[in-house]
């Protein structure tokens, strides 16, 4: 999965950050392609500490909104489902990268794209 705002720095940049208040969230957005209905993450983002988190989360809003709604039943649920989620700040995967054993090594920049 890749994550994207960590280009170019250390691992211990990124904890320094995450100390401060900094997190990797996910949003989330769905598309409707006739009588199925697909509900997936986007890739990872990082949030510097002090910035907003709901802006980045607008446009998977706005694709579920105009592609996610067709199918019924579970268009609008999960369509509604996602604004919760992006409207929300995202949601906060910061535990399970720093604890991933493919998050970089000490020192080393991590990698901008993560097997998960």
């Amino acid at each position: 999965m890749k994550i994207c705002g960590i280009e170019g720095m250390t691992h211990e940049q990124v904890q320094l950050e995450v100390q401060r208040g900094g997190r990797f969230v996910m949003y989330q957005y769905c598309v409707s392609l006739g009588i199925i209905t697909l509900k997936r993450p986007s890739s990872i983002y990082f949030r510097r500490a002090g910035q907003g988190s709901i802006g980045k989360g607008l446009g998977f809003s706005g694709l579920s909104m105009l592609l996610g709604w067709w199918g019924i039943p579970w268009g609008p649920i999960y369509t509604v489902q996602s604004f919760w989620v992006n409207f929300s700040g995202g949601r906060d995967v910061t535990r399970e990268i720093l604890t991933s054993p493919t998050s970089g090594a000490v020192g080393q920049p991590i990698p901008q794209a993560q097997r998960a």
